[in-house]
């Protein structure tokens, strides 16, 4: 890891020692474009600082609060460089993760024992009107929360549907296509195609592939600022917006217990394919704010265990389940929100989990947009069979 900032830095050097700079804005980050146009560069930085409280509600009694628990840390620290190369049809963008949390590496050998670093690594190129195909390391067109950035989220972190059941990173293709119906209804159509085994794994392909197609409808015409994957309603829309999105992924032979994430099958297990389905939402209109999603996800054949080599002894499971998410908030003219969420987690099966029940309160202060701003929120969370559990949490977030 310190390689490669080394040679990050030295990059930049040499690219900016020289370089006239535009009069940009905090948190526009640093900017450079070729005199002769045949590439241009963005760097920006950011980081989350995060204090966490977690108490243990015994026996679901409000009155009997205790276990208290904290963690300050840094959240999440990021280093982001885009742009174009050649032409502005051909864009990149490499992203790396710098916090532990970032990191987040449990099973070393699939990542050839060094720091799972890289986020984003890949190139989009605009060959023909609407469409853009897109090769390297990426999110996958899944959940809208999880597409949307943790740079612009609306609570301190995302939901537990996200936590869950979001298809991540990986690496491979996608193909979008994009198209504006009559005077404002837009439409965009992902296909993308993948390895299925998350991020930055080198071990080779331990089961198939995955496939996963996205459809997205904006029947009020499209979102300032592409505002569809911002959360809070930051720009204030003048009309009513709404998008709605529909994605479905089939994980074959998943290799991993949540398809793209969890921990590995054993070797000699018998994989079985993950198929999910998500359906969300984002409406805005004026200081308000709201979005929602549902997942259902299973094996193909239905049942959530795999069995060892022999098909004879149960080896584990896939987390499989529904889950839903539903928030919104509302944004003062002095850029103070409030927002509550509710969310609900049904796993399959009880081996593989408890049915949860969350509730959130959230106030942020938006200094410069999501650029600088502070948050906090508390939430409380309602587990079958084992204790409820109460959580604080304030951040703050710099966007360089």
């Amino acid at each position: 890891m310190r390689f490669i900032l080394t040679i990050l830095f030295a990059c930049l050097t040499s690219i900016f020692t020289n370089a006239q700079f535009g009069d940009y804005s905090f948190g526009e980050g640093f900017r450079y474009k070729a005199k002769d146009t045949t590439f241009s560069i963005k760097a920006a930085f950011r980081f989350q600082l995060l204090s966490r409280s977690d108490w243990d509600v015994r026996n679901d009694d409000v009155g009997d609060i205790g276990g208290l628990e904290t963690n300050f840390l840094v959240h999440r620290a990021r280093l982001k460089f885009n742009g174009f190369a050649f032409s502005p049809r051909l864009e990149y963008k490499f992203e790396l993760g710098l916090t532990n949390c970032d990191i987040n590496n449990p099973n070393a050998s699939y990542f050839g024992g060094g720091s799972n670093v890289v986020l984003d690594a890949f190139v989009d190129w605009n060959f023909y009107g609407g469409f853009t195909l897109r090769a390297g390391q990426t999110k996958l067109p899944g959940n809208r929360e999880r597409v949307l950035s943790s740079a612009n989220m609306q609570f301190v972190n995302r939901s537990v549907l996200n936590s869950k059941f979001n298809l991540d990173r990986d690496v491979g293709l996608s193909l979008s296509y994009a198209k504006t119906l009559g005077k404002q209804f837009g439409v965009e159509i992902i296909g993308a195609f993948s390895q299925g085994e998350g991020r930055n794994i080198i071990a080779g392909n331990q089961g198939g592939y995955q496939y996963t197609v996205r459809a997205e409808f904006l029947p009020l015409g499209k979102f300032h600022k592409k505002g569809d994957y911002v959360g809070s309603a930051m720009y204030r829309e003048e009309k009513p917006k709404l998008s709605i999105g529909v994605s479905v992924d089939q994980n074959t032979n998943a290799a991993r217990s949540r398809g793209n994430l969890g921990d590995f099958l054993p070797a000699d297990a018998r994989f079985k394919s993950l198929q999910s389905i998500f359906v969300d939402f984002m409406f805005k209109y004026s200081g308000f704010s709201m979005m929602g999603e549902y997942v259902i996800r299973d094996t193909d054949d239905r049942n959530s265990f795999y069995l060892d080599e022999s098909g004879q002894n149960i080896a584990g499971y896939y987390y499989t389940g529904a889950a839903l998410n539903l928030q919104a908030g509302w944004m003062f003219k002095n850029n103070v929100e409030i927002a509550g969420r509710y969310a609900r987690l049904a796993p399959t099966h009880d081996l593989i989990g408890v049915d949860e029940n969350h509730y959130f309160l959230a106030l942020s202060k938006f200094i410069v947009g999501h650029k600088l701003k502070i948050q906090t929120d508390v939430g409380y969370m309602q587990k079958d069979v084992v204790d409820d559990g109460l959580m604080w949490r304030v951040q703050f977030d710099l966007h360089l």
